[in-house]
């Protein structure tokens, strides 16, 4: 039944570098022994593969940590054979109902009846011709059909695993039918090291504890949920988790859910975590932690970052759990060898700038003070503002001409402003030109969801905080912090805005910039950047700033005549995530030659857009936001457009990075490198490719010269507008705030920001 050489080797092709770690730290953990947390692979690699699939299993072997635990639910066949399967009913995982289609039954399993498929009725024999399949109907089901056959727990043993942890979740089940795990335990303990022996039934346990009170193998209590009830006791768990002492007698340690330890409220934020971890160790107890998971949505504290949340139980200054329960061992990994006991004056290891997109937008809503400050406290290199124009020609930051996209217009009188524009291809849009300045500070921002059917939202408690700024106010921010190294000035609609409202953002940009004194200083980099051509062209011939063309499509290429069409109005360009490693249905289907080629023509390039959440990331990235930034990373790129700055700062300087030999759960993944492993019939449809970028499609018509506005005129329903001079620079009092409210404004800013970096 093992897997043949081959696939093991196609595995080692998933990674780049695949080479082990030098590990070694001063800092004494608060783990009972003063160990490093150990990672438990549930069934392998199980939040990719099969769960306790030959590839699950090999392929957590190759990128986790080099003691990692394997873990195997053990069920028991009608002839006493023991495997390693997710689920007491086999149809849960496995193809049994197509292949022994009349064999369903129904048992008590726990007191509770259920019809399925069970291994008690079924010998090794049968189950050979039965083939794993993805379980869990949210993720990738594209391997499973790929022959992979149920392993015995001695399969799982030859593939040389450093530790085992054998799960016992159904001993009084397999009783009744006169199949005897405590047998079965004790006679594979005898032919294989069994690290870990674990099950939610005392009863078993103790049955057991006398043969294992010396030697290698720990027996760990299995907590369920705090109302189930244990079946031995008749007690509930939440109150055997009282008596510590008790559990004592017959377990070396605790496997609880995440939420003993950690308690998240209605409202889906964390509550104060327990004292569970460190009374258990008070009694002598390890704990473990289960139910890691990266693909399903976290309490909103953790920002959708994995990682924050391993943190949070191994590296909180006060306690530490002994071990995790993990789908994705590799992000558990590299939480604890790359990210624990790492502060923000880590040393840098990836020479990579961070570029926010709206500051930290993850968290707040975009370019609000809050969303600003969140990002310097959060380690942003490069701030970014994206330019809008008001009625009265006031410069302000907001990622949308359409303040629908961004504040709550839609609830406000505004909203009978409507209008549709095929311009801009907007329908029943709220414009930014069609409001003056005073108007849109009536708005409250909005946070932006953008995963919103995959019910993935952020921090809802900040949905409408914060204020918006001008970009006079934006650029006095930025040049006040101290660890933001430039800001980035984003002008789009320019040739729309110029022609047909009679606003000249690409003057107010260069006349806010001078004003802010940005014209003399060199501490700060000035980038601006645009998908118009022409707005480069201009600012070229007028500035020293930083031109950055921003390619708007996912390209497979670009001509070297349209290279060279770019350079004469840029230095810098932004590309897609798709430009670099084109995707099919969520597939990585290999890398293209954009980057290598714009660098090689001397220009940087930076990448947009990364977002923590697990369905912005091909399945080739494991859910995990680090290693795309690493592998977008080791293409030589030099920034990252990111909603979350914090996780992009923490990659620049997490140590792995800085290792003599990189380990696999902070390398680069190979394009591609999953197909490979499908079966033909279960691979991604196939995809038109992307086009190539040629001259023509990056060359525009300068920008048209800014027509005079009427002195007022009507939007919608016939609400008058205010008037805008054509050049900004004439409206200088209409876009300064009165002493004394600019004063409270950058209070309020610095008051943020400072709890924040407390924070």
């Amino acid at each position: 039944m093992c897997t043949p050489f081959s696939i093991f080797s196609l595995l080692l092709l998933l990674l780049c570098s695949p080479a082990a770690a030098k590990r070694s730290r001063p800092t004494k953990w608060q783990t009972l022994a003063g160990d490093p947390p150990l990672v438990i692979a549930r069934g392998g690699f199980s939040g990719i593969f099969p769960d306790s699939s030959s590839y699950a299993y090999q392929f957590a072997l190759q990128t986790a940590l080099p003691n990692l635990l394997v873990w195997c639910d053990v069920q028991l066949t009608k002839d006493g054979a023991g495997i390693c399967f997710p689920d007491i009913r086999l149809e849960n995982s496995s193809d049994i109902d197509v292949v022994f289609k009349d064999r369903r039954n129904t048992y008590t399993v726990d007191g509770v009846s259920m019809q399925g498929w069970f291994s008690v009725d079924f010998t090794l024999k049968d189950l050979s011709f039965v083939k794993l399949k993805q379980r869990i109907y949210s993720r990738s089901p594209n391997f499973d059909g790929t022959p992979m056959q149920i392993l015995t727990v001695d399969n799982v043993y030859r593939l040389r695993p450093p530790g085992m942890w054998l799960n016992i979740p159904h001993n009084a089940f397999f009783s009744q039918h006169n199949l005897s795990t405590r047998s079965f335990v004790i006679s594979a303990s005898k032919a294989m090291i069994v690290n870990y022996i674990s099950s939610p039934e005392i009863a078993f346990l103790q049955s057991i504890v006398s043969r294992f009170r010396v030697g290698p193998t720990k027996l760990v209590f299995r907590f369920l949920e705090l109302d189930d009830t244990e079946p031995s006791t008749n007690q509930t768990y939440g109150s055997l988790l009282r008596n510590l002492t008790y559990i004592r007698t017959f377990a070396a340690g605790i496997l609880v859910p995440k939420t003993y330890i950690w308690p998240v409220d209605s409202s889906f934020y964390l509550s104060n975590h327990t004292s569970l971890v460190m009374d258990a160790h008070t009694s002598g107890l390890e704990v473990f932690a289960s139910n890691f998971i990266n693909d399903a949505p976290l309490p909103y504290d953790y920002s959708h970052d994995p990682v924050n949340e391993h943190l949070s139980f191994i590296d909180n200054r006060q306690f530490s759990v002994d071990g995790m329960l993990s789908d994705f061992p590799l992000t558990s990994s590299a939480a604890i060898d790359c990210f624990s006991h790492m502060g923000k004056n880590q040393t840098v290891q990836a020479n990579i700038l961070v570029m926010s997109s709206e500051g930290a937008s993850g968290d707040y809503p975009g370019c609000t003070d809050l969303a600003y400050a969140k990002a310097v406290s959060d380690g942003v290199d490069i701030l970014d503002c994206p330019v809008q124009m008001t009625s009265d020609g006031i410069p302000f930051c907001l990622g949308s001409i359409n303040l629908r996209d961004k504040t709550n217009v839609a609830e406000t009188a505004f909203s009978k402003r409507a209008t549709t524009d095929a311009a801009l291809n907007v329908k029943d849009g709220v414009f930014a030109y069609n409001l003056t300045w005073s108007e849109i500070q009536t708005l409250k921002p909005a946070i932006s969801n953008p995963y919103l059917k995959y019910s993935l939202y952020r921090n809802p408690k900040a949905r409408d905080k914060g204020i918006l700024l001008q970009l006079s106010d934006f650029l006095s921010l930025a040049n006040n912090a101290s660890s933001v190294s430039g800001v980035l000035i984003s002008i789009e609609n320019a040739a729309y805005l110029a022609e047909k409202q009679g606003l000249g953002v690409t003057d107010a940009v260069i006349d806010a910039l001078d004003k802010a004194g940005y014209d003399n200083q060199t501490a700060k980099r000035i980038l601006i950047k645009s998908s118009e051509s022409a707005v480069l062209r201009k600012l070229k011939s007028s500035s020293d700033y930083e031109l950055v063309y921003v390619v708007d499509e996912d390209v497979r290429d670009i001509s070297n005549a349209t290279i060279l069409e770019i350079k004469t109005f840029a230095g810098s360009v932004v590309v897609s995530k798709k430009c670099v490693f084109p995707s099919n249905a969520a597939f990585l289907v290999g890398q293209t030659a954009v980057v290598p080629k714009l660098k090689a023509f001397n220009l940087s390039v930076y990448v947009q857009l990364f977002q923590n959440e697990f369905v912005s990331q091909p399945w080739d990235f494991f859910s995990d936001a680090y290693v795309e930034i690493s592998t977008h990373t080791y293409m030589g790129i030099d920034g990252i457009v990111t909603d979350f700055p914090a996780t992009a700062a923490k990659f620049k300087r997490n140590r792995c990075l800085g290792y003599a030999n990189v380990p696999p759960y902070m390398s680069p993944v190979q394009p591609g490198g999953l197909i490979p492993l499908m079966a033909k019939g279960f691979l991604p449809p196939a995809e038109a490719p992307n086009p190539v970028l040629m001259e023509n499609d990056v060359s525009e018509a300068p920008l048209p010269a800014v027509r005079e506005r009427p002195r007022s005129f009507s939007v919608g329903n016939g609400s008058a507008v205010a008037p805008a001079s054509a050049n900004p620079s004439q409206n200088g009092d209409q876009r300064l705030m009165g002493a004394s409210s600019r004063l409270v404004f950058f209070l309020g800013i610095i008051i943020s920001m400072a709890i924040l970096l407390c924070v």
